[in-house]
């Protein structure tokens, strides 16, 4: 059963915008703080956004002011907008559901490959 869906990566030139959706099942959605990662090969997963119940986020110093998640309580979804996309935003990013706005929870996505092209 699937949990947590990702959509929305793709390929996308410097500069350009994407946007990132995670479907999530209602009560993961419901009991959860819900995030963003993302990994590239050889690196550790890494925090971009996460967002409570409360509309609370966190972001990664790294993409603050570029990217906004938020979350659609009515369609259990969080979604994430990406601005002024730089080529080392190129990664696969995860969604994630936990209980803390702090760290990552029990629950991933299969993931979504995001490139930008310099």
């Amino acid at each position: 059963q699937v949990q947590l869906a990702e959509s929305g990566g793709g390929l996308v030139q410097a500069g350009g915008s994407l946007r990132l959706s995670c479907a999530a099942s209602r009560i993961i959605f419901q009991l959860n703080a819900m995030g963003w990662y993302r990994q590239t090969p050889g690196k550790q997963r890494e925090l971009v956004a996460r967002i409570n119940r409360g509309g609370t986020t966190n972001y990664a110093d790294s993409v603050k002011g570029r990217f906004y998640i938020s979350r659609d309580n009515a369609k259990s979804g969080v979604y994430l907008q990406m601005n002024s996309l730089k080529p080392e935003d190129t990664a696969v990013y995860y969604c994630n559901a936990g209980p803390l706005l702090s760290e990552p929870g029990y629950y991933w996505g299969q993931g979504t490959q995001v490139t930008v092209s310099s």
